[in-house]
């Protein structure tokens, strides 16, 4: 499992690679490794997030529940990605996604009270929080502003391009756009 915490650790580096040798050292002394088979939850909805996750291996869903009781999948999130409803991690409130794996997930994770201490400690991991919050916000506004703007088919060659071998490992069900479109699709056959 070296591996997977290198893994993690090139990836804060390359982030904020001006961490010293005692803030890497710290960061890895609050690391863990979880391995979750597919089907298994790392967030739930309605709970707190402990931990943050870093996909090493594998691919989750993050999801919540419709009205309708019906699963509404809000992201997908394969390797070198974080697991997290980053505002509710943050704010210390009930996250409003379930985060379910879809594969065998092996996630490197860090506790909550772990990066505080850390922001406490060391400027350069609180320069690392605040490059992985303007990179969360960053996606989040980029993804809002493409449901404000955009068609199904206009976000569907975007999703391809961000997600190139996604189709392989998941689930048409899960696609939102693959729903949209096909609801497009029946309505342009309707009107005809």
């Amino acid at each position: 499992m070296n591996q997977a915490i290198d893994a993690y650790l090139n990836s804060v580096k390359s982030l904020c690679p001006k961490l010293s040798g005692e803030e890497i050292e710290y960061f890895k002394i609050g690391l863990k490794i979880s391995k979750l088979q597919p089907k298994h939850f790392f967030i739930h909805a309605n709970s707190l997030q402990q931990e943050i996750g870093y996909v090493y291996m594998g691919l989750l869903r993050a999801f919540y529940v419709g009205e309708k009781g019906n699963e509404i999948t809000v992201n997908f999130l394969p390797e070198n990605r974080y697991a997290t409803h980053y505002s509710a991690f943050i704010s210390r409130t009930p996250s409003k996604y379930y985060f379910q794996c879809l594969e065998s997930t092996i996630l490197v994770t860090l506790s909550y009270e772990h990066i505080q201490g850390g922001y406490e400690k060391f400027s350069n991991i609180e320069r690392y929080g605040r490059l992985v919050a303007e990179s969360v916000l960053k996606f989040q506004q980029k993804r809002i502003e493409s449901f404000l703007f955009e068609t199904a088919e206009q976000r569907y060659p975007d999703f391809i391009q961000e997600y190139p071998n996604l189709f392989n490992r998941i689930s048409l069900s899960h696609l939102p756009l693959v729903a949209e479109l096909m609801l497009t699709f029946h309505r342009m056959l309707s009107s005809t």
